[in-house]
Formats: structure tokens, C-alpha cells, sequence
């Protein structure tokens, strides 16, 4: 029998909740279907996000695990964090005055190692000598995550341009002009692409003398994000069956980060 949480810090607090709610209650809150709260079903996820467990290895004082599973592929099917992702968004950066819609993004990808779960669709990545899966994210200035997909790693960033930012301006309204990205998005074919969703792509290049570490303008900001979502264990390799499932656990991951900043505003922490 697996260990209880003790109040584990997962656990989502009650501003959080508030405004996460809504868009996770696929079914009434009466409804026979029902038979844990959703509230703890949602705990259960961030469990498994924040400590890289197995999905076996849900606590006891949590639902079973099998059911905050099933209930995860639905949300994802769904595109329910998705949904939050884009609301939260618009409402941190009008706090931080800003318009509710960017007007900049910056591009990049992550390279993930593969494990046996994942190994059948894994590719493997040249430059980065490993083989899995590799995650491209679209954020804003603030570093707030707009878009993201996953790909075998082998995928070329410059051809997963196209489906990145038609991703980007679905999800906008069509209000991102710039696209900050670093040289491994040099060529026309990756301009061409951005261009044809009215984004022009934006080259930040390191200075040629550069020695050790260069913090590069716009280009740390999507570098912070991913190193954001690294917090999760789960996020530091790629664990899962499904290329859509690790897309869907790196959305959650994003949005309890965000939740966390919307609850400061709430509580003026």
C-alpha cells in the first residue's frame, strides 16, 4: 500500500481552485459518474506532475489512481488546460499592464530523453546526442506559454514552424506579429512558414567572441520557461505512452505555475 501525502504541497489551494474549477467540471457535481470529488482527482494529477511518480503510485488518502487517470485523458481530450492556459494568461498580463493578447512570442524546443514507455515513437536528436521526443513552445515576453506540441526528436525545428505559430495565432486571435527565435530557425523555409500566419521571424544571434554563458535578449525568456517546467519531475524525461499526454502534462504544468501567480494577485502576496 502506498504512503499518504501529508498534506504534500501539490495540493491545490482554495483561490486556485476557484478559478480552475470551471473548466474542469466536464459533468455536474451530482452527477451518478461521479464517484470522488474533482477537486482531489485534480490534487491527484499534480501529484503525479510535481513528483514524477508512477500513476501505481498514487497515495492512498488520494482517489485510485486508475480514476484521476482516466479522468486526466478526458481533461486533456478536452483541452481543458488549454482553455485555462489562454484565460490565465490574458488575466496576468493585464495585471502586469499589458494587452490581454501578445504581440511577440519567442520559439524554441527541448529535447527530451525517451524511456521504455516512450521508446517507440522516439527519434533521435543529432545535436543534442540523445534519443526521444522534443517539446516546441511558443511563450510570451513574460514568458506566459501560448502553444506547444511534441515530435519525435528528430523533427527539424525550422519545419515545426509552420504548425507552431498557426498554432500561436489560433490561439491569440491572430495578434502575434514577432517571433524571437535563435539560429536554429535561420533559412527561409522557417521564415516562409511563420510569414504565411503573419508572424515575422526574428533571428537573436549570440555574439560571434562569446565565452561561456551569454544571457541573450528575448531568447532567456522561453530558456526560464522550460527550466520552469523541469520543477516537475515528471517533465524531465519522457514517460509516456502517448506524444499527446506529455504535450497535456507539460500544459498542466504551466498552468499550475500560472494559478500560482494569479493566486498572488488574489491574495496580494
Amino acid at each position: 500500500m502506498s504512503a499518504g501525502r501529508a498534506g504534500y504541497p501539490s495540493d491545490v489551494s482554495d483561490e486556485e481552485w476557484a478559478l480552475v474549477a470551471p473548466y474542469l467540471a466536464l459533468l455536474r457535481e451530482s452527477s451518478g459518474q461521479r464517484d470522488h470529488e474533482l477537486r482531489e482527482v485534480f490534487n491527484g494529477l499534480r501529484f503525479i506532475v510535481k513528483t514524477g511518480a508512477p500513476w501505481r503510485f498514487m497515495p492512498h488518502d488520494l482517489p485510485p489512481w486508475a480514476a484521476v487517470y482516466q479522468q486526466t485523458q478526458r481533461w486533456l481530450a478536452a483541452e481543458c488546460f488549454t482553455d485555462v492556459a489562454g484565460d490565465l494568461r490574458a488575466v496576468l498580463r493585464i495585471a502586469g499592464d499589458r494587452e490581454p493578447e501578445p504581440s511577440a512570442v519567442i520559439l524554441d524546443s527541448r529535447t527530451l530523453r525517451s524511456s521504455p514507455e516512450s521508446g517507440e515513437r522516439a527519434g533521435y536528436d543529432g545535436a543534442k546526442r540523445k534519443r526521444g521526443s522534443k517539446v516546441h513552445l511558443a511563450v510570451d515576453t513574460p514568458g506566459h506559454v501560448v502553444a506547444l506540441h511534441v515530435t519525435p526528436a528528430d523533427a527539424d525545428d525550422r519545419g515545426e514552424v509552420d504548425r507552431l505559430t498557426g498554432a500561436v495565432q489560433t490561439e491569440t486571435g491572430g495578434s502575434v506579429e514577432t517571433g524571437f527565435v535563435d539560429q536554429g530557425y535561420t533559412g527561409a523555409r522557417a521564415a516562409d512558414a511563420a510569414q504565411e500566419h503573419g508572424i515575422a521571424l526574428e533571428v537573436v544571434k549570440a555574439p560571434e567572441a562569446k565565452r561561456g554563458f551569454v544571457l541573450l535578449p528575448r531568447r532567456w525568456v522561453v530558456e526560464r520557461s522550460f527550466a520552469w517546467a523541469t520543477r516537475c519531475r515528471r517533465l524531465v524525461k519522457d514517460y509516456e505512452r502517448y506524444a499527446s499526454t506529455l504535450a497535456g502534462l507539460h500544459m498542466v504544468a504551466f498552468v499550475c505555475l500560472m494559478l500560482k501567480q494569479a493566486e498572488r494577485l488574489m491574495t496580494g502576496s
